[in-house]
């Protein structure tokens, strides 16, 4: 870890982390103002660079209240919080992947699979920004039409890699909807960046009580869209299996389907809910993250199968990911971004389609200019207790129906270091949890999940399957 060096101070007790980007500066613009003045001086170590970026955000995301992450380092000092929060996957990994002897690659021509999606940021901003070529890895894109193709073509070999809806290799793992082949999550690509999007005909329809008779798109069944979509109508006491239609279509069909008034809405992928804006046919209801603001989306993943026979392929491929995520976290890169990844070969949208997705600046269909910075974000950290809340809705909804090791299943797939190393003594309530395990707390429409009490969660629901 950087500690001292890092240009973000997250070990820093004074320092606020909330005000800006990286939560370092009192405004955006001082951080634009430091992050030049650090640029000149790490200009020739851009690993170290990326690591200051992915540590301040894992801080940030340990130590939510930043009241909370002062009073814990002014109480136990840098080095010990630096100990502490160095067992935790991907700073130590990031780290130590960009100072580490690289072993040979096994395997330097990949195909890695992508739904043309802004969740696929880092995934795809990594070939014509070259962060594949940098880690010694010639990467040729395959443009997917739809999840359940994703899904064969990993499982037949087709694909060496892919983008991934979340919950995707947990289903696969497990042999929902296909034969069962471990697959692992290396890290997310992208939180929040999700909205659910209404025709234009319901502007004066927005109480979900209301709902009842409704059409909806989501894109898979193992999709976050799909359980978040289902988590905020039964909040409203609709039953998402009975009182609305929930139709899988894929998110490039979403906007025809509005257009037609086949659906009256979909909880989907940007930067499809833009679109319908931009095409006038729909209105932002409710963006994804006043659901459940940090939530995860998509991942990028492989085989363990894969893994296992390239190693050095696949830790190089990890370097790649994180630093594009890095970049792809930050706002002052995302206008530049949105230009590299809105091409044909790409996602095929109006760049300034894109650019509202990603910057958050954007026209909601109803009239308004709204500012919404958060709207979508790259962190990487893969929270085994992000797979134990995609676990809970699973059963909830009866996808599973057999006993679910939570915990198991969450650490078999989700790559995200055993930290069971951790001082026990540190007194800091819910995340020392967090830090000890991986597993943290957070809330969804109010309603918080305590991930060492799945169980109890689940039988929290008054809708349910299970």
């Amino acid at each position: 870890m950087h500690g001292d060096d890092n240009i973000y101070r997250p070990f820093d007790a004074e320092v606020a982390l909330g005000r800006c980007c990286c939560g370092a500066h009192d405004s955006q613009p001082d951080h634009d103002a430091e992050l030049a003045k650090a640029g000149s001086r790490r200009a020739g170590d851009p690993e170290a660079l990326t690591c200051d970026v992915v540590e301040a955000a894992a801080v940030k995301a340990l130590f939510p209240n930043d009241a909370l992450r002062r009073k814990f380092l002014s109480a136990v000092g840098k080095a010990s919080a630096m100990a502490a929060i160095a067992s935790v996957v991907p700073i130590s990994a990031l780290t130590a992947m960009a100072a580490e002897a690289r072993g040979p690659i096994e395997k330097r021509e990949l195909k890695i699979g992508f739904i043309p999606i802004s969740c696929a940021t880092p995934l795809i901003m990594a070939v014509p920004m070259g962060f594949y070529r940098e880690q010694g890895l010639n990467v040729t894109l395959s443009k997917t039409a739809g999840w359940a193709l994703v899904r064969d073509q990993m499982l037949n070999g087709e694909l060496d890699a892919s983008h991934f809806l979340a919950p995707m290799p947990l289903a696969i793992t497990m042999g929902l909807g296909s034969s069962p082949q471990p697959m692992r999550v290396a890290a997310m690509e992208n939180i929040n960046g999700q909205a659910i999007t209404l025709a234009l005909k319901h502007r004066d329809n927005r109480n979900p009580k209301n709902w009842k008779g409704m059409k909806f798109a989501i894109p898979f069944e193992y999709s976050m869209h799909n359980f978040l979509l289902r988590y905020y109508l039964a909040e409203h006491g609709i039953d998402p299996d009975h009182d609305v239609q929930l139709r899988i279509t894929p998110p490039a069909e979403m906007i025809a389907n509005l257009r037609a008034g086949n659906i009256d809405g979909f909880l989907g992928p940007e930067p499809f809910n833009q679109r319908a804006i931009y095409d006038e046919i729909g209105f932002i209801h409710i963006l994804s993250k006043d659901i459940w603001n940090g939530h995860p989306c998509c991942a990028f993943g492989a085989s363990s199968a894969f893994i296992e026979k390239n190693p050095n392929t696949f830790a190089a491929l990890m370097r790649a990911m994180l630093k594009a995520s890095a970049a792809a976290n930050s706002p002052a890169n995302r206008a530049d971004i949105a230009k590299a990844i809105s091409p044909a070969q790409y996602l095929n949208q109006p760049e300034i389609v894109v650019r509202q997705a990603l910057t958050g600046r954007y026209a909601d269909g109803l009239g308004n200019v709204r500012n919404e910075p958060d709207r979508s974000g790259f962190d990487p950290i893969p929270w085994y207790s992000m797979a134990t809340w995609m676990l809970t809705q699973m059963k909830r909804w009866g996808y599973v129906k057999e006993h679910i090791d939570y915990n198991k299943l969450a650490e078999q797939v989700f790559l995200l270091t055993d930290a069971r190393r951790l001082m026990k003594q540190l007194d800091i309530g819910a995340d020392a949890d967090a830090l000890t395990s991986g597993y943290r707390s957070f809330d969804v429409m109010g309603r918080t999940f305590d991930p060492a009490q799945p169980a109890a969660y689940l039988d929290g629901f008054a809708i349910k399957r299970s």
